[in-house]
């Protein structure tokens, strides 16, 4: 009689992996294994101190600091720098100017002699003298004072009723003061804090002497004014000295 009873599967055909095994055998532990790909080489790395770092990323308020210690140096340099406020006025040499006028004015020039150094020129100006003539002839000379102030010597043969009153800005006479014994007229412009002197010579010729020095110092000017003779051989120097 046979025996149907199916008999039992083989072992080895039970032993196979189950189709559903996850994916963790020998290649996946392979890959895991595998070395991280290198950085590239084309930059250095630069490594710095902790102290660099941190002034490196300290922002804003590093910068501010140090532009504050920027400016506080400036200051005490701007404080300790010595410095005047005071205008520092050109000397000028007007002995050409003054061998002109005296060589071709149609006039009588006077010029100061024996002024002290204290007394600056610092401005000359001829006018007329290439007119041929036809107009009037002028020059101007000023001096910074000792005390520091201005006086200028304005002389003309421009008509003296409208010569004087310009240069001494005023038509007002305000008295007369004696001078080595010759008389000058006395003017004064208080808004523009003007002293003056002149006097008319017989020949037509203006002198004024003006400015904001004192009319002591004015006189100093106007008693050091002499004649000058045409062809007199060289004009003295600008620079003023004392008398011999």
């Amino acid at each position: 009689m046979t025996d149907k009873t199916p008999s039992s599967a083989p072992e080895t055909e039970q032993a196979g992996p189950a189709p559903d095994a996850p994916a963790g055998g020998p290649e996946t532990d392979a890959a895991r294994e595998r070395p991280e790909p290198a950085a590239p080489t084309g930059r250095p790395v630069v490594e710095v101190s902790p102290g660099v770092y941190k002034r490196l990323t300290t922002g804003l308020g590093g910068f501010a600091m140090a532009m504050g210690a920027c400016l506080l140096l400036v200051l005490a340099i701007y404080v300790v720098t010595p410095r005047s406020d005071e205008e520092v006025l050109p000397t000028v040499d007007y002995s050409s100017q003054l061998w002109a006028m005296r060589n071709d004015a149609p006039y009588t020039v006077h010029a100061p002699e024996g002024l002290p150094p204290t007394w600056r020129p610092n401005s000359s100006r001829v006018n007329g003298l290439d007119a041929d003539g036809k107009g009037p002839v002028a020059w101007h000379l000023g001096f910074v004072t000792p005390s520091d102030e201005y006086a200028a010597l304005e002389q003309s043969n421009e008509k003296a009723s409208q010569y004087v009153p310009r240069m001494a800005n005023s038509s007002r006479p305000v008295g007369t003061q004696q001078v080595n014994g010759v008389t000058w007229t006395k003017y004064y412009r208080k808004d523009k804090k003007a002293n003056s002197l002149a006097r008319t010579l017989p020949d037509g010729v203006s002198i004024v002497v003006t400015g904001t020095a004192s009319y002591a110092e004015l006189a100093v000017v106007a008693g050091s004014l002499k004649e000058q003779s045409k062809n007199g051989g060289p004009a003295p120097s600008a620079t003023a000295t004392p008398a011999s």
